[in-house]
């Protein structure tokens, strides 16, 4: 079953976003996919890996492409597959919503994820010097502490219950990345609501009216941003220091390096989403993948050393991300299937990092699988996430400190936990624990 990687070859002709092949349409049931359904698609995987690995479903107009050797692939040859949609509306704006953001003069853009050579190399050079140990050791003593905290006041509920989900995983990486970029504490709130609207509006399935309210939000995230640099330029002018990773980006502009204004609050822009939204879920999936396999809790009760291991075993079995897109820029085959130039594909890391010709019995969660480390949940080549190493390290915290203060913690209804619709994104949208003994 080993899948022929993406390589150039003469493709048939084909409208873009057109299946070119009669043989390639969705069938819901054949293999059961759902492109927005996410409570637990693994499944519909298994059948697309095994029926139809190259398959084009009509409800999105993309290719999506579920075995490990072709994600892999693809997002290894950055040259035949552009990143230049993976921030792109998966539901085209509505007029309504339109007129709302450019009025509000919404001219956002990606970070790095959506950008390509050479434009992505000169930036990326720039941005991941900020990214360095130092800053991240400068930061675990509040990320520790923040968790802590959290643990304290959701285990002082009278009802010996909570949603580890609002109670602790929400707050982490969002304190922790707000302070990363210079923003306090009290802007929690409000920033996650920002980033819900941009989730809501790239990667969910929204009707026009529905997209009005983010819209809104969206056009104060992007003003925030643009603020946020003209403050650290003002800092700069008033010879005042800014620890933060928007006045580091600025002062490196003021000394030569080649990026601008509009740049950096793009990576402002994607960063704070991208910094907190899928943190919060990894750390959602790897307490709720643990309890859910009591006897793997009890190994890192044993030997908490297994907390890194732990923390990649859930990257693979339960991804934040399961899905990602790249656009076809030459007629060329995937796994036997004809792509022509200029079509939509997804590519399905949730299916890649359970398929048994990578990872042996790969639908058990084990955290002593010896290549958990293989999975391609932050992606592969010259756009692997940047921030991978502050997303483990703030998991390894928020576990090290649950174990230590609710060792007796357990689920409530595990099998009820649901998340929600999205294309790209795997959240729960609670995750209710309770403690204390077992009665």
């Amino acid at each position: 079953m080993t899948a022929q990687p993406a390589l150039a070859h003469p493709a048939a002709s084909a409208r873009a976003g057109q299946c070119p092949v009669t043989h390639g349409t969705s069938d819901a049931n054949a293999h059961g996919f759902a492109p927005f359904a996410m409570t637990d698609p693994f499944p519909s995987y298994t059948a697309l890996r095994e029926n139809e690995p190259v398959m084009f479903d009509e409800e999105i107009g993309y290719f999506v492409v579920s075995r490990y050797d072709d994600v892999k692939a693809i997002f290894d040859n950055w040259k035949f597959f552009s990143s230049e949609n993976a921030q792109a509306p998966v539901r085209a704006r509505g007029a309504a919503a339109t007129k709302i953001m450019n009025d509000g003069g919404f001219t956002a853009y990606s970070g790095l994820s959506a950008r390509i050579p050479p434009e992505h190399t000169r930036m990326r050079a720039i941005v991941q010097k900020e990214f360095t140990p130092r800053r991240y050791k400068a930061l675990e003593p509040t990320i520790r502490e923040n968790t802590a905290r959290l643990l304290q006041q959701m285990l002082a509920h009278l009802t010996g219950r909570g949603d580890f989900l609002q109670d602790v995983a929400v707050d982490i990486p969002t304190i922790t990345i707000l302070g990363l970029l210079g923003v306090g504490p009290e802007m929690v709130s409000t920033y996650k609501k920002w980033s819900d609207s941009r989730a809501a509006m790239t990667w969910g399935d929204l009707s026009d009216d529905e997209q009005i309210p983010h819209a809104h939000n969206l056009v104060d995230y992007w003003t925030e941003c643009l603020r946020l640099v003209s403050n650290a330029h003002e800092q700069l002018t008033a010879d005042l220091n800014g620890d933060n990773l928007v006045f580091d980006l600025v002062q490196a502009q003021s000394t030569g390096s080649d990026i601008s204004d509009h740049e950096i609050a793009s990576v402002y822009y994607s960063l704070l989403f991208a910094g907190h939204e899928t943190t919060t879920t990894l750390i959602s999936n790897t307490i709720r993948e643990l309890l859910a396999h009591p006897t793997e809790w009890q190994k890192l009760l044993d030997d908490p050393s297994r907390i890194p291991a732990a923390i990649d075993e859930t990257l693979r079995f339960s991804p934040s991300i399961v899905g990602w897109r790249r656009k076809a820029l030459v007629d060329t085959e995937i796994g036997g299937v004809q792509i022509p130039a200029g079509a939509n594909i997804l590519l399905l890391m949730g299916s890649a990092n359970r398929d048994p010709g990578t990872f042996e019995q790969p639908e058990t969660f084990d955290i002593n699988r010896v290549n958990a480390r293989n999975h391609l949940s932050f992606g592969f080549g010259i756009h692997y996430c940047l921030g991978n190493m502050l997303a483990k390290m703030q998991d390894k915290i928020v576990v090290e400190e649950t174990l230590k203060a609710a060792p007796t913690l357990r689920l409530i209804d595990a099998e009820k936990i649901a998340f929600g619709d999205n294309l790209s994104f795997r959240a729960p949208t609670a995750v209710p624990v309770t403690w204390g003994e077992t009665k």
